[in-house]
């Protein structure tokens, strides 16, 4: 696949930094998403009274009309939030492995974190702290925080960004599906794809089929650590030029 490199190669302008939470700070291998696509179908089959194969049916009509599945769940069947998430997260997370390489790459970036997730808090805060992420962060913008209102609807970002004081000019936006990129592109956002694995997603498997990056996602990475920690260096750089510069002026 060709990427793209233009006018916003450079992170210089990046004062918060914004990643989304599954597929993205762990790699999609870890498969997490096949453990929580089975319980969705188990809640709503055990709900409704339905098959497995209704289930997922279900779950896939209101994850294309609504976002998530949650909110078609919400908007046509007043189902409580907090139970849906509380049993979809109850999953095993022995399989994701201790991010060393990633927690040194965020702290070599200047500026502020945050998880921005259709999750809840307790299940981003879980997978954190399985990565050794923990204190990296300034906040987790989950669900709730939204309003239950997912990516990648527009009014989710501004709720996020007014929330913590967030220009998108100055905000670079890290997610592996490809639509939510689209709206922070659209806001103002550096975006950058991470596509760190496949899963069995429309979104996944049609970047399989791209000759270049589409016009809405400025950088792809398949390897998000070393691509934060060229960031960081990059930063790093810049910041040492910059005192050299001042010092010298000094003389």
């Amino acid at each position: 696949m060709t990427e793209r490199l233009g006018a916003s190669t450079d992170f210089g302008h990046v004062e918060a930094w914004v990643f989304d939470l599954d597929n993205t700070l762990y790699p999609a291998d870890c498969n997490l998403f096949a453990e929580i696509d089975t319980r969705m179908g188990d809640f709503i089959a055990a709900r409704f009274g339905v098959s497995l194969e209704e289930a997922q049916r279900m779950r896939k009509s209101y994850y294309y009309q609504y976002g998530t599945t949650l909110a078609g769940l919400m908007r046509l069947h007043d189902v409580c939030p907090n139970a849906f998430l509380d049993y979809v997260h109850d999953i095993d997370l022995s399989v994701i492995a201790p991010a060393p390489e990633l927690g040194q790459a965020l702290d070599a970036l200047p500026g502020r974190k945050f998880v921005f997730t259709n999750g809840s808090r307790r299940h981003a805060e879980s997978v954190i702290a399985r990565l050794g992420l923990d204190g990296r962060f300034e906040d987790v913008f989950d669900i709730h925080a939204a309003e239950f209102i997912p990516k990648p609807e527009r009014a989710a970002y501004e709720r996020f960004m007014s929330a913590h004081a967030v220009a998108a000019g100055s905000a670079a936006m890290f997610d592996d599906l490809p639509h939510n990129l689209r709206t922070a592109h659209g806001l103002g956002m550096t975006t950058v794809l991470v596509d760190c694995g496949k899963i069995d997603h429309p979104e996944h498997r049609a970047i399989a089929g791209w000759g270049e990056l589409p016009s809405h996602i400025h950088h792809r990475t398949d390897a998000l650590a070393p691509f934060l920690a060229g960031i960081g260096a990059m930063r790093a750089e810049e910041a040492d030029r910059a005192a050299s510069a001042g010092a010298y002026c000094c003389l």
